[in-house]
């Protein structure tokens, strides 16, 4: 029973000895470009404030001025 419980051991050690060889060629290693992530300068909400003030303010003038 030893015998072959040892032949088995051996079996299995010489398997994994073959397992990766130099006569075929390794596929080349595929590589993901990387990821660019481009930070815009997003305007920020003064037009969305200034020009309705500005508005605001030419009718607040004309109003005045009648």
């Amino acid at each position: 029973m030893k015998k072959l419980a040892l032949a088995a051991a051996f079996c299995a050690a010489a398997t994994t000895g073959h397992a990766g060889t130099l006569a075929a060629p390794a596929p080349e290693p595929v590589i993901e470009a990387p990821v660019i992530v481009q930070e815009t300068n997003a305007s920020s909400s003064a037009a969305a404030v200034w020009v309705p003030l500005l508005i605001l303010a030419i009718v607040a003038a004309v109003i005045v001025a009648d």
